[in-house]
């Protein structure tokens, strides 16, 4: 916003002289603030992502380990079956 400010001096001879001063208030800014958020925002985001890779793969590895103990278990269950089978099968003969 602008404010106009008029000043009339009158000399003893009686001639009149105006000056006008306008004055301006800052304006806006250059947006360097705007700027500076916005790259800690993107450095929030990439920071965010690289966290969300490197953790959350150890939940996916987590999860794969307990399905591979699981097999491992019906595996080792399945050859103790056939054996007590394989032993019932010869103690009867």
């Amino acid at each position: 916003m602008a404010e106009e400010r008029v000043t009339e001096v009158q000399s003893p001879d009686g001639d009149t002289h105006t000056h006008t001063t306008v004055i301006t208030d800052g304006g806006k800014s250059g947006g360097g603030g705007v700027l500076l958020i916005a790259v800690l925002i993107i450095i929030a985001l990439v920071i965010g992502v690289w966290a969300f890779n490197k953790y959350g793969g150890a939940e996916a590895n987590k999860d794969n380990a307990v399905a591979n103990a699981a097999n491992q278990v019906g595996d080792a269950a399945q050859k103790a079956g056939d054996a007590a089978q394989d032993a019932a099968n010869n103690t009867a003969h």
